[in-house]
């Protein structure tokens, strides 16, 4: 049994792809996946399956694609890769929350972070499959562009850290 984080790219932010929790659940456990819970109301699920990361995320695309009539990206994690994800931000000393890992289907591209566009204060770093990114006087006025990241998810730190927790509570 594996334990896996899965990351839904656009649910209930904004208003935009409205998906209450426990429908994902449903999904979840209808696709065979045990032990399932969620974190806040944006896309966040831990669960356990018999099935490779690839496979979890493909089972989870199809159903909500039908669910939704419009294709959702599912970005999927082990729990390890989750812990990954939060020792290696390389912008510790920032708040959790203006700090985030914009995580991607593969390694960013060479020239990812010289492809920015409207950079002010924000520090950015390439993970492993990942985009670390400290917004030190917060987002919500940031015109940042990172094209690299289009397809990604973004979760702050404080919640890739609740996530990772919550993936190796079992």
């Amino acid at each position: 049994m594996a334990r896996l984080v899965a990351l839904l790219r656009a649910v209930n932010v904004g208003g935009t792809g409205k998906l209450p929790m426990a429908e994902l659940v449903a999904m979840c456990e209808a696709e065979g996946f045990t032990g399932v819970r969620t974190y806040i109301a944006s896309g966040n699920v831990v669960f356990d399956c018999d099935t490779t990361p690839a496979r979890a995320r493909a089972a989870l695309e199809r159903r909500l694609l039908a669910h939704a009539g419009r294709p959702v990206g599912v970005q999927v994690r082990t729990a390890a890769e989750m812990a990954a994800v939060l020792a290696a931000n390389p912008f510790p000393d920032q708040p959790g929350n203006r700090t985030v890992a914009i995580f991607l289907d593969a390694a960013p591209p060479a020239g990812a972070l010289q492809a920015v566009r409207n950079q002010r204060d924000e520090r950015l770093a390439l993970g492993r499959r990942e985009i670390y990114v400290a917004y030190g006087a917060g987002m919500a006025d940031s015109k940042l562009l990172i094209p690299a990241a289009a397809a990604g998810t973004a979760r702050n730190m404080n919640t890739v850290a609740r996530l990772a927790a919550m993936a190796q509570a079992g």
